[in-house]
């Protein structure tokens, strides 16, 4: 309605324009000097009230949004005006800059509430652009670091040189762990970052959390499951050498420790054998202890790009002989021209006893499937799982199953799998594990 009544008067102005300049004109031609004076006089004020017309409803629109611009939802048009458009211009302007002013306040209570949020978050928060710059770093952050105002993350070469650097070369989607010394203590900082964009410029968010706790917990639980684990293993070895020893004793004391002078070939024998037995199970010992120290002894990865259709060939190849009847393996490749930035010769360790793993599950089970399976997952990074349809394992052992030395074969060390996290981690990955009971086991090593 509005903007029919401004056409409206603005055609009656082009309008009166018009026939003035055409009385302009004939007056011009009848040399009519009086009325022609008039006619100049009447067209330039004519051109001068369609200007000022036009410009009063741009300068209004220009002012509100100018108010708009600079947050100022004081300026108010007036409604009782004679001409009926610009009364309800003025009117639809007013409703609209009382729209946006709530809209404004809504916006601004929401924003209280989410800073007054990550103020009080008991984990640290920080946002920094390109250049460095700190946009915002919530009071957590500043406690662990101590230090405050953070201004740019070059502020942190005072804290440390070392947390400088794990900061400047974050990016986007990474994980970092890092140990804090200061006067006061040690701390332990997990690191995570993402990308976020604001006004069409990228910024990073790093989430920084103190996991001391955690990792105390976690360490002692470590401990307790291993110092378990190791008993079991040493009891059930020195148990028979101590009880063949006291019976092999025997043989040559008799009462008041008087030493036996003769033995008859049984007693002989049957020292012999026990002997041998003593010496198996002081062989198993050695060996149980040097599995301990290849544990403790991983080398550190010499990585090189390794091509991951290579690797499995590689692997299918020393697999061979492995495999048993009735047991299918497939090795897919998701992903085209997929390559790992690996130790070769270790992560060929890994993938061998994780497939020798699978088999063993897969025992007197008909139509077993192992797949080993490489790609990119929806994180952008790159994984490989080896996943069978066995029996799976019970879920009162999945968090003993990576301690090491333990095992449910008869024949195992329970080495492997701890050395194969170990050999991940020193990576930068990490190996986990999914099982669902006779439906799908799944080991993958995401890189």
């Amino acid at each position: 309605m509005a903007s029919r009544n401004f056409y409206i008067q603005l055609i009656v102005r082009v309008l009166l324009l018009t026939a003035t300049a055409l009385g302009l004109a004939f007056t011009a031609v009848k040399t009519w000097y009086l009325l022609l004076f008039f006619s100049i006089v009447a067209l330039v004020g004519q051109v001068y009230d369609l200007i000022r017309f036009i410009n009063s409803t741009n300068r209004k629109i220009a002012y509100f949004f100018d108010a708009i611009k600079n947050e100022d939802f004081t300026l108010r048009f007036p409604e009782r005006v004679t001409i009926k458009s610009f009364k309800e211009l003025n009117q639809s302007l007013n409703r609209v800059n009382g729209l946006i002013q709530e809209v404004h306040l809504q916006l601004q209570v929401r924003e209280k509430y989410y800073q007054e949020i990550l103020k009080q978050a008991n984990i640290g928060i920080m946002t920094f652009n390109e250049k460095g710059h700190i946009l915002f770093s919530n009071p957590t952050l500043e406690k662990l670091f101590n230090y405050s105002p953070l201004n740019h993350i070059k502020q942190l070469r005072q804290i440390d040189p070392k947390l400088h650097q794990v900061f400047e070369s974050f990016r986007p989607f990474e994980r970092k762990l890092f140990q804090l010394t200061n006067e006061r203590e040690q701390i332990h900082l997990a690191l995570k970052s993402t990308q976020v964009v604001l006004d069409e410029k990228p910024l990073l968010l790093v989430v920084v959390q103190d996991i001391n706790e955690e990792l105390d917990e976690k360490e002692t639980e470590s401990w307790i499951r291993l110092i378990r684990v190791l008993t079991h293993e040493i009891m059930n070895t020195i148990t028979p050498i101590t009880s063949i020893s006291e019976s092999i004793l025997k043989y040559y004391y008799k009462g008041n420790d008087e030493i036996v002078e003769q033995l008859d070939k049984d007693k002989i024998k049957s020292a012999a054998r026990g002997l041998e037995v003593i010496k198996n199970q002081g062989n198993d010992l050695m060996g149980f202890v040097q599995s301990y120290r290849s544990f403790l002894n991983v080398p550190k990865p010499d990585k090189k790009i390794v091509d991951a259709k290579k690797l499995f060939e590689k692997v299918q190849v020393l697999m061979q002989l492995d495999l048993e009847d009735g047991i299918e393996i497939k090795w897919i490749q998701l992903s085209e021209n997929l390559e790992f930035f690996i130790d070769e010769k270790q992560l060929t360790q890994v993938l061998i006893n994780l497939v020798k793993n699978a088999i063993h599950s897969l025992e007197n089970q008909p139509s077993g499937l192992i797949e080993v399976i490489a790609g990119i997952n929806a994180k952008n990074r790159k994984y490989i799982a080896i996943k069978d349809n066995g029996p799976g394992i019970p879920e009162d052992m999945m968090d003993e199953i990576f301690v090491p030395f333990f095992t449910t074969k008869e024949k195992g060390t329970g080495v492997g799998l701890s050395l194969s996290r170990q050999i991940i981690q020193l990576h930068g990955g990490s190996l986990k594990l999914y099982s669902k009971p006779n439906v799908e086991t799944t080991f993958t090593l995401t890189f």
